[in-house]
């Protein structure tokens, strides 16, 4: 493993663990928060790493699915809200398939070599990793649509009170 192998597999772990916290403490990520700012910081790190490996690999399907990822970043960048404006479909929408996008690295590179000796997977296209995909499809779905929900359910009520205000002073 060369050094900058070395270099960009560590960061391209971290914003795992910064997604993982965002997940657990606020439902989703956030990045207004400190650890959602890791995560976008690192993401952002890990893919330009990885375009390091153009010149030995080539233009892959990884790397159509990192430029994906950054489109992604991007799109949240730009949906930033303030503090009287919260966080819409876009923003939380391209964060979690953000993070989705790394597990599927994430798992597809580890299980390529891990175990040592006889990897589950030869490389990213063997149907052995079907099952995991599939899995990491159904995290995503149940992630997201919870996530979704929340934010509808966050903004009917007061858009609820906001029309039968409004309906009174039109009314009188």
């Amino acid at each position: 493993m060369t050094a900058f192998t070395l270099l960009h597999t560590t960061v391209s772990v971290l914003p795992i663990g910064f997604g993982l916290y965002a997940f657990a403490r606020r439902g989703k990520i956030d990045p207004t928060t400190r650890s959602g700012k890791w995560y976008l910081g690192t993401m952002l790190a890990g893919s330009i790493t990885g375009f390091g490996f153009l010149l030995t690999i080539g233009f892959t399907p990884g790397t159509v699915l990192t430029l994906f990822t950054l489109a992604l970043l991007l799109a949240a960048t730009f949906t930033l809200t303030g503090a009287r404006r919260p966080a819409g479909y876009v923003q939380t929408a391209a964060l979690t398939t953000s993070f989705l996008m790394l597990m599927v690295f994430a798992t597809t590179e580890t299980l390529k070599k891990f175990p040592l000796g006889e990897p589950f997977a030869q490389n990213a296209a063997d149907p052995a990793l079907i099952p995991v995909r599939l899995g990491l499809l159904a995290a995503y779905v149940v992630v997201l649509g919870s996530q979704l929900w929340a934010i509808r359910s966050e903004r009917a009520p007061k858009a609820r009170l906001e029309r039968l205000i409004a309906e009174s002073r039109h009314a009188a």
